[in-house]
């Protein structure tokens, strides 16, 4: 995935409105102003005047607190569909200028107020995600009050987020086709081992080291210690071995099979139409297998 490109905010990308407060700054100003000229009252009529300058003097500072920063989306994070994806944005600056209480979030995910006070800032926003595959949040909204509260500033920015979903794990019982049933494994090695496996008789020529001298103690004969190892067995997940039910029901299937096995000690592979990954294990293994279920038929 090619790195998001940075977007700098300037006068073309930005909007600007009165808030809510701000109405109500303005009517109240209105209303002293209707009652200045009514009465003839210069105090009341140089107050009006006061309020609306620090209006027109709140658009430029409202303005400029949003003017100048470069926002940079970096690489999102994994989920499974239906669950909360995270992003992280990059804000910077240049020079000393400093932006105060900047709000960003993606519509339907969450916020993070940010004072870009160094010269970047980090925030990680979560946005609920609605199916498997690449996961695009959409437009981040990028928005101030501050100073004053009177104005808000605001933009939308594209800046190519995505992230990777994965298929809803759905329990679906112990994994098909697995060679023996022992999680622990199936098959022993004796050489090397380091288990203790049982006893053999003695014959001569082999190494006194591991005689089990306790047992020649109590008059049971002269036998030698046996060590093995176990081997993981092996298992396949088979896209064919769950006919009869839907494309997501399968995928949500295999997808709860190499999270469980992921946990264990076998290897496990995957056979879906048109693709096949063979048995392997560790965390490498489990998100390409993960990752090949997230993308199946184009997904995203």
């Amino acid at each position: 995935m090619p790195p998001s490109p940075a977007i700098t905010l300037d006068r073309q990308r930005l909007f600007v409105f009165p808030s809510r407060q701000g109405f109500v700054f303005l009517s109240i100003s209105l209303l002293i102003w209707l009652l200045g000229t009514n009465y003839d009252n210069n105090l009341a009529l140089a107050l009006a005047f006061l309020m609306v300058s620090l209006f027109v003097v709140s658009i430029i500072h409202t303005f400029n607190n949003l003017s100048g920063v470069t926002l940079t989306a970096l690489a999102g994070g994994t989920a499974f569909a239906g669950k909360d994806v995270e992003f992280e944005v990059l804000l910077s600056r240049s020079g000393n200028k400093r932006f105060e209480n900047i709000q960003v979030g993606w519509p339907g995910g969450s916020t993070a107020t940010v004072d870009l006070i160094e010269q970047e800032e980090r925030v990680k926003l979560f946005v609920p995600s609605t199916h498997r595959g690449w996961f695009h949040p959409g437009r981040l909204l990028v928005e101030t009050y501050y100073p004053l509260g009177l104005i808000r500033v605001w933009t939308w920015l594209d800046l190519d987020a995505r992230a990777l979903v994965y298929p809803t794990p759905v329990c679906a019982g112990p994994p098909p086709d697995q060679i023996g049933g022992q999680l622990d494994g199936d098959l022993l090695r004796e050489a090397g081992g380091e288990d203790f496996a049982g006893l053999k008789d003695y014959r001569v020529g082999h190494s006194l080291r591991h005689v089990a001298w306790k047992h020649y103690a109590r008059g049971q004969g002269l036998h030698l210690k046996e060590y093995s190892d176990y081997i993981a067995s092996s298992c396949w997940l088979d896209w064919d071995s769950l006919a009869g039910l839907g494309r997501e029901e399968r995928l949500s299937r295999l997808c709860y099979w190499v999270l469980a096995l992921a946990k264990t000690r076998n290897d496990y592979g995957l056979r879906l139409p048109g693709t096949e990954i063979k048995p392997g294990s560790g965390l490498e293994h489990k998100h390409q297998l993960l990752r090949a279920l997230a993308l199946f038929e184009g997904a995203g």
